[in-house]
């Protein structure tokens, strides 16, 4: 009987090492893949399934193919979450500001990630709620789980996409009618999303460069009149747009309008 108490404690070991790697590759699916959802389903049950005679493949394997999937996550994030939107009306604020490099583009990144987790945080919540927990206490499998968590991703996302890029989408694809939001595939809906993401970004940066281009246009004129044409007017209004901006605490505006903007 000693002799195989190791032998049994290596494979439970191994079980459980298992079953940690697939959850975490659960949770970052559910983070921020649901356009994979089918996808990740059948590669791992193909994964679990062709050693053969019921056979899994071993550890290394199956952390080498979830490791593979990992590379696409930063392109997921950008496109399927609140980031895109974000991003690029910080980006057009700092240009309307006529600053080049500050705030750094990390610094810009970085605070446009920590608001998307903020923005996404009832999101998260469900999909630890529906498939995470109740994977990792083994009442559902992983097919199920990450099924469940591309739900709730999708639900998100046809709040925050317009009807007429649905309806340019379905047209060019020549999908039929849709009973219900739920039915639309991820395959309309994802371009949809992010064209719907990149009018409204697009829409917010428009209204917060407008006081911005009132004060360049003030300093120009005043220039002009005053005969310094060879001066540059971005040296001199640069420093009243940024006390503008202090004055009326435009990062607090900034970031709670673009949390609001989402409905959060």
């Amino acid at each position: 009987m000693s002799a195989k108490t190791p032998a049994k404690s290596l494979s439970l070991r191994h079980r459980w090492l298992r079953r940690a790697a697939l959850a975490g590759g659960i949770a970052l699916f559910a983070a921020a893949t649901p356009a994979l959802a089918q996808e990740a389903s059948g590669l791992t049950r193909a994964v679990e399934e062709i050693g053969g005679n019921g056979r899994p493949l071993s550890l290394s394997l199956q952390i080498l193919v979830l490791m593979s999937l990992l590379t696409v996550l930063p392109s997921l994030l950008l496109m399927m979450t609140s980031f895109t939107r974000i991003i690029i009306v910080l980006s057009i604020l700092r240009h309307a500001l006529g600053l080049q490099q500050t705030p750094p583009n990390q610094v810009l990144v970085g605070l446009s990630l920590f608001l998307s987790l903020f923005v996404m945080q009832p999101v998260i919540s469900e999909v630890n709620r529906v498939a995470i927990e109740p994977y990792g206490q083994e009442q559902i499998d992983i097919g199920t789980a990450v099924s469940r968590s591309g739900d709730a991703l999708h639900g998100f996302m046809m709040q925050q996409t317009r009807r007429s890029d649905l309806m340019m989408f379905a047209k060019i694809a020549k999908a039929p009618s849709y009973a219900s939001p739920k039915d639309v595939p991820f395959s309309i809906l994802l371009p949809a999303f992010v064209t719907s993401e990149l009018k409204t970004a697009f829409q917010i940066g428009f209204l917060i460069f407008l006081p911005f281009l009132i004060i360049d246009l003030i300093v120009a004129s005043s220039l002009m009149s005053l005969g310094m044409m060879m001066l540059s007017p971005n040296i001199i209004s640069m420093p009243f747009k940024l006390l503008l901006f202090v004055l009326v605490d435009g990062w607090a505006l900034t970031m709670g309008s673009l949390a609001s903007s989402f409905g959060t």
